[in-house]
């Protein structure tokens, strides 16, 4: 190369470097589409209040250009009709009425104050009835050779998903389809394993184990127990899901395998709430979601 070339470039430089930003952008532009095109997104979501918080996502999809088809079960109790998407709906051998009591349930056995052994005993209880209950429903969908089939042939290019309930995932890998989970949290920390990021037992509270941030001795040694018991919790919970999976695609499939097939996961809480932990890069945090509905605060007299 001659010098005066060299020289002309090593001028160039700091200018090229001081407008880094502003180039890539126009090369964004010039290489990229003329315009923004909206997706077909396939919503498989989980009834209750997780459905109440996706569905102000799904509005802002469906404003952005976005298609959008849900599916539920005819049973839902929060999954209606709505303007901004399209719901299809299948048949399932139970009542709206049978899915509302168990909801009411389970949600009057968190505020109860109980000690640790038997509150976690009772849950575990209530889980798996409802647990039974979603497997049946995730079994209907899956068999329902009419309605996957449609979905096969709409051309989605993407599935969003509650993994609480794996269903979501299991539809995503048979249409293979990219998921991306939409979540508060999951039980026995089966996030945990789906991002394969690390939780020490020895800094990183359980679930209901009520530690706070700066464990004692007795806490971590309480913590550890709770680490070592989660997994023979969940596995009756969710290893029918897996067993399900593995006879829907055909190949041996597991929980971990249904937690981690998530390309990106959206998680709804935030380190002012929760404990700080170890992430990873898909992980995302969007705990203000909770707040997208809001409404003043009562007058309240002191």
């Amino acid at each position: 190369m001659p010098c005066t070339m060299a020289n002309g470039l090593q001028g160039l430089r700091p200018l090229v470097l001081g407008l880094h930003p502003l180039v890539l952008s126009l090369l964004l532009c010039v290489l990229g589409p003329s315009g923004s095109q909206g997706g077909k997104l396939l919503v498989v979501p989980m009834d209750g209040s997780h459905w109440l918080s996706m569905v102000a996502v799904i509005q802002q999809l469906h404003q952005s250009g976005h298609e959008i088809v849900v599916v539920a079960p005819a049973s839902s109790v929060n999954i209606k009709e709505g303007a901004f998407y399209t719901l299809k709906m299948f048949p399932v051998p139970f009542q709206k009425e049978d899915l509302e009591a168990i909801f009411v349930s389970l949600g009057h056995d968190v505020f109860e104050n109980e000690p640790f052994l038997q509150r976690v005993i009772k849950m575990y209880k209530g889980v798996k009835r409802t647990s039974a209950m979603l497997l049946s429903t995730c079994s209907h969908l899956l068999h329902n050779e009419d309605l996957m089939a449609s979905l096969a042939a709409r051309g989605f290019e993407a599935v969003l998903t509650d993994p609480f309930l794996p269903c979501g995932s299991i539809v995503a890998q048979y249409l293979s389809l990219p998921a991306v989970y939409f979540l508060n949290g999951l039980p026995c920390g089966l996030d945990v394993d789906g991002t394969q990021c690390p939780s020490p037992p020895s800094y990183v509270p359980r679930s209901l184990s009520v530690n706070p941030d700066h464990m004692t001795f007795l806490q971590r040694v309480k913590n550890m127990l709770i680490t070592f018991i989660q997994p023979f919790l969940c596995s009756a919970v969710y290893s029918p899901f897996a067993s399900l999976a593995s006879k829907v695609l055909r190949r041996d499939v597991t929980v971990q395998d249904l937690m981690s097939f998530g390309s990106v996961w959206l998680l709804r809480n935030d380190f002012v709430v929760n404990y700080p932990r170890p992430t990873m890069p898909n992980i995302v945090f969007i705990g203000g979601i909770n707040c997208v509905t809001q409404k003043p605060l009562s007058q309240v007299c002191i």
